[in-house]
């Protein structure tokens, strides 16, 4: 399925994308952990204010390799 279709896109709006790679569930969960105890992180999203986004047109997953060449 395309992005586009995916999140409804509307005319003037832009989909941003990113991926991380982590090396395993616990290696994710501690880097998570430090990310979310950063600071400048609080700063980004001040308590009581609107996202920058709509949380339900977000689109995320988690894969499987298949094959690793």
């Amino acid at each position: 399925m395309l992005f586009t279709k995916a999140i409804k896109l509307k005319p003037g709006e832009t989909i941003i994308y990113a991926a991380v790679e982590f090396k395993s569930e616990s290696h994710r969960n501690s880097v998570m952990k430090k990310v979310m105890a950063d600071p400048e992180v609080a700063t980004l999203m001040p308590t009581g204010t609107k996202p920058p986004f709509d949380y339900k047109r977000m689109v995320y997953g988690g894969f499987k390799v298949l094959v690793d060449l």
